[in-house]
């Protein structure tokens, strides 16, 4: 469909499509329930090789580079950029919900490779698509560190709650 264009029109094209299809993804994004965005799902799950996180730590160096990057905080959004000096179970879960939302979102963002190589030609689909690829796996990849480290504390806090139930239980 571009692929018969003039290189400036196949550009602008190409420009709308990955702005439509990401504004469309971060609407979306905002306005699905918070069922679809549950830690516990297979998507969210960590994978073998993930290492709860440490994969990213000693293969990526992720703690370098991490917090180099920008993070998009909707109005009356959530922001990840630190953990709140508060640490709540609710607080500490609504930070694993967010960090699934934020994966979703740039996954689903990501697709948005198909139709850019389909619709080009090899060398316009290649220039665009590493660019934006690029853009997006280390996004997932922060929300996914985050969210195995953010589960280890989530967990400790689930103990040390438990644990003060029992403690203050009189006998």
């Amino acid at each position: 469909m571009f692929r018969e264009m003039p290189f400036l029109k196949m550009l602008i094209n190409n420009l709308l499509l990955i702005g439509l299809w990401q504004g469309i993804t971060v609407f979306a994004c905002q306005h699905l329930p918070d069922s679809l965005f549950d830690a516990r799902h297979a998507l969210y799950q960590p994978r073998k090789w993930e290492q709860n996180g440490r994969w990213y730590r000693s293969h990526l160096k992720i703690q370098d580079w991490k917090d180099c990057l920008p993070q998009f905080i909707s109005n009356g959004g959530f922001s990840k950029r630190s953990l709140d000096n508060t640490l709540t179970l609710e607080y500490i879960d609504r930070f694993i919900l967010e960090t699934c939302r934020g994966e979703w979102m740039h996954t689903l963002g990501g697709f948005c490779l198909i139709p850019i190589i389909w619709l080009n030609t090899p060398l316009v689909s290649i220039t665009i698509s590493v660019p934006l690829f690029l853009g997006t796996w280390p996004f997932i990849i922060i929300q996914r560190y985050n969210r195995f480290r953010l589960q280890v504390l989530q967990k400790r806090l689930v103990r040390e709650q438990s644990h003060e139930q029992h403690v203050s239980v009189p006998t």
